[in-house]
């Protein structure tokens, strides 16, 4: 499957690794060179930027710092219109990214209306986890979506628990990071 995976940090990378080494094309970006040349050394192709990672691409991963990152990239900002904009019809959004639920439903809205499948799905575990491919995720979406996205999920962790709607994933996430605290 060919993948577009935005957002390299010490879990997109992993992440994104994960997914190449099991066998599917990935077409990778962020924001950060050094980001970029670490996953380019281990073998993963790097856009030029978040629209060309994602043309052609069947799924997209997104692992961002927080939920302005997120509603910027698939919403636009500055009058540039967002990612959204550039996925194809019929495409999956897994969005790993830590953020508020809020923002989770209002993509998802946006998706839905241009044809894309969207579901949250944060996780747990840790840089560790990342690098073991036995994340945590808690997954906010339809039980459709999550049957689309399971095949990718396995790839990258041990547990998948769907937690309900859009949004749900954010909210399950924010409980047992208030545990763990």
């Amino acid at each position: 499957m060919k993948i577009a995976f935005i957002g390299l940090g010490n879990m997109g990378g992993p992440m994104a690794l994960n997914l190449l080494k099991a066998g599917h094309e990935i077409q990778a970006f962020d924001l950060s060179k050094p980001a970029c040349d670490k996953l380019a050394a281990d073998g993963v192709a790097i856009a030029a930027s978040a629209n060309a990672a994602v043309q052609g691409a069947e799924a997209i991963v997104t692992m961002l710092p927080a939920s302005q990152h997120v509603e910027a990239l698939f919403l636009g900002s500055n009058g540039q219109p967002g990612l959204l904009a550039h996925i194809a019809k019929g495409a999956l959004v897994i969005d790993s990214s830590t953020i508020a639920a809020a923002t989770s439903q209002k993509v998802a809205k946006a998706a839905e209306a241009a044809g894309i499948d969207f579901i949250d799905a944060p996780v747990s575990g840790g840089t560790g986890g990342a690098i073991a491919g036995t994340l945590t995720f808690m997954v906010g979406g339809s039980t459709a979506q999550l049957e689309r996205a399971r095949p990718l999920l396995e790839k990258m962790g041990a547990n998948i628990f769907h937690a309900g709607s859009v949004g749900a994933g954010q909210t399950a996430k924010i409980c047992n990071n208030m545990l763990l605290g």
